[in-house]
This record gives C-alpha cells, sequence and structure tokens, in this order.
C-alpha cells in the first residue's frame, strides 16, 4: 500500500516538476496563469491533466489545437513516480522517507533544467538546505550532523575545483555539491565518496562519448550537475556493495 501510495503522489509531484523545468527558467511564475497549451494557450482542463494517462488518452496531442505535446511530459511525471516507489522501497515508512523523496524531486528538476539550459537556479538549491536539513532531524541527529560535516567538505572540495579550473566547474555546481553532501552524509561515508566518484566518472564517460560521437568538442561546455545528481543516487541504492567490492581489491581476502 505506501508504495502504491507514494507512486501515485510521485506521478502527481512529475506533473508540478514539469511546470517547474518549464518555467522556472523563463522566470514565469509556478501558479498563474494555470496549465495550458504552449502553442495556442489554451487552458488544460482537470480531466486532461491527468499524469500520463491524459497524454495516452490525447495521443499526445493538445486537446484544442490538436498540436504534438512532447513525450517528455509523461516521461517525467512516469519517472517520478517510479523513483518515488525506489526510494519508499528503500526506506520504507521512516523517517527519512520524505527528505529523500524531496531530494528526488528537486534532483529530476535541477537536472532537466541543468541539462536545458546549462544553469542551477538559486530559486531551487539553496532553499533545499534548510529544507532537507529540516526534513532529516526527525530522522536521526548523528546522521545530519554527519551530513551537515559532509556538506562542508563536498562544498569546499567542489569550490576548489571552481578555483583551479573555472572553466570546467561552476558555482551552481558548487552550491549542489553541499546539498548532496548533506544528504550521501547522513546515509555514511561510503555514500559521500561513491557518489562522489560516480558523478565524476560519469560526467567524464559522457563527455568522452559525445567528442567521440562529434556531438562536442574538448571546449564545449557539458553540464555537470546531472552527472552529479545520477552519482548520488547510484550511491543512494547501491553504496554499500560497490564500497564492499572495491574494498576487495585494496585488502587482500584470507
Amino acid at each position: 500500500m505506501l508504495l502504491v501510495v507514494v507512486g501515485l503522489f510521485g506521478l502527481a509531484v512529475g506533473s508540478f516538476l514539469n511546470v517547474v523545468v518549464h518555467r522556472l527558467p523563463r522566470g514565469e511564475s509556478l501558479l498563474r496563469p494555470g496549465s495550458h497549451c504552449p502553442h495556442c494557450r489554451v487552458k488544460v482542463r482537470p480531466w486532461h491533466n491527468v499524469p500520463v494517462l491524459s497524454w495516452l488518452l490525447l495521443r499526445g496531442r493538445c486537446a484544442g489545437c490538436g498540436r504534438w505535446i512532447s513525450a517528455r511530459y509523461p516521461l517525467v511525471e512516469l519517472g517520478t513516480g517510479l523513483l518515488y516507489v525506489a526510494i519508499a522501497a528503500r526506506f520504507g515508512l521512516s523517517p527519512a522517507l520524505p527528505a529523500y523523496l524531496y531530494l528526488a524531486a528537486v534532483g529530476i528538476a535541477l537536472a532537466l533544467i541543468d541539462a536545458a539550459v546549462q544553469r542551477l537556479p538559486n530559486a531551487i538549491v539553496l532553499p533545499s538546505y534548510l529544507v532537507g536539513a529540516l526534513l532529516l532531524v526527525p530522522a536521526g541527529l548523528d546522521g545530519l550532523l554527519r551530513g551537515l560535516v559532509a556538506m562542508a567538505v563536498l562544498w569546499t572540495f567542489y569550490f576548489a575545483l571552481s578555483m583551479v579550473y573555472p572553466g570546467g566547474m561552476g558555482f551552481g555546481d558548487v552550491k549542489l555539491a553541499g546539498l548532496l553532501g548533506l544528504y550521501l552524509g547522513w546515509l555514511g561515508w561510503s555514500s559521500v565518496l561513491v557518489g562522489t566518484l560516480a558523478g565524476f566518472l560519469l560526467g567524464g564517460f559522457a563527455g568522452v562519448a559525445l567528442v567521440l560521437t562529434r556531438r562536442a568538442s574538448g571546449k564545449t561546455a557539458i553540464p555537470f550537475g546531472p552527472y552529479m545528481l545520477a552519482g548520488a543516487l547510484l550511491a543512494l541504492f547501491a553504496a554499500a556493495p560497490i564500497a564492499a567490492w572495491y574494498a576487495s581489491f585494496l585488502i587482500p581476502q584470507t
């Protein structure tokens, strides 16, 4: 029952995230006007605004003008719902669950916005420090303290990188690193290490792939936020086995 309820809630959150991703980079209000077709500006009726299902029933077209509506909308809704189910399965009905559901929501929004416009909006990142810390208080003060230390460590580390290599690391990445440190630190130091290294590895692999396919050059700016978030997501679900696997190479087995 928990997974069903959280999954349905995730679909609704995904619908709102579509609004955030579309409007926030443009400086538009998230509340007014209501949902409308980007082509004909006709207001979307409530029964045409059901996550995923409405898009399928309308065959991906506006009910008013018949213009194509991007498949990104149902994919974001479905992806958010599935991720919410996975997180609920990971944490169960625990005090930590709301905190990591919140991280999933802001993470999806930030990844999509950064991929589209290469920007990690302060309007999302900065309030998430306070919201994340408050949500983690009921989950355990020991974990929160470790998270705050990890937040400072990752923020400092990324800030140093941005100073050494300003062309490859933006200050938005620095601020995101601190937020991820808060959440990964609550999980444990192995999660901090795995999440951080995974972000760099995924970003490096993606950069090489883009260069090899000639979709980018060595001087092309590539948004790093999505890979930082993907690394954190990997650590969220698999930090322990990955850390144990890596340790097996460092410590001889008897």
